[in-house]
């Protein structure tokens, strides 16, 4: 009986996943698409390197938002206009600025951006270091035994032994 919850408990897992996934790549719709293969997989290539800036933590190839949309057509027009990737990809930025990037260019403006794991990842170990510096010893050397416990120590220890 267990192994056969654990059966349907994988088999709705691998549903779940598989849902997501379809999910993920029906973003581009089919009215979206290029006719030529080539310059639709140079398109989808694009719409993972830009950023939805409704959605924020999803890239254009993954969101369902209007504006999406709008930035994949963008794309693909600028592809099919003859622009080189680069040039598409500018084009974006030009108008939405380097927040549209998933990769932000390492710039003056976006130095904390790049910086802010690393200060984070300075700060706690710096944290850490402080709070097991200042902790109480583990180890604490045991007080000597008065002469009336040495005696019943070695009582127990002789009744023991």
């Amino acid at each position: 009986m267990r192994r056969r919850h654990e059966n349907i408990a994988m088999r709705t897992l691998l549903a779940l996943f598989a849902l997501f996934a379809a999910g993920a790549a029906l973003a581009v719709e089919p009215d979206e698409m290029l006719d030529d293969p080539a310059l639709e997989a140079r398109a989808q290539k694009l719409d993972e390197q830009l950023r939805c800036v409704t959605c924020q933590s999803q890239s254009i190839a993954e969101s369902n938002a209007p504006l999406a949309k709008d930035l994949r057509i963008i794309v693909r027009e600028r592809l099919s206009a003859g622009d080189s990737d680069a040039e598409a990809v500018d084009y974006v930025v030009e108008r939405y600025g380097d927040y549209v990037l998933l990769k932000p260019p390492f710039q003056t403006n976006t130095y904390f951006l790049w910086a802010f794991p690393a200060l984070v990842l300075i700060a706690g170990g710096a944290a850490a270091f402080f709070f097991l510096r200042r902790a109480p010893q583990r180890a604490v050397a045991a007080d000597a035994l008065s002469d009336d416990e040495e005696k019943e120590l070695q009582r127990i220890l002789d009744e023991r032994g």
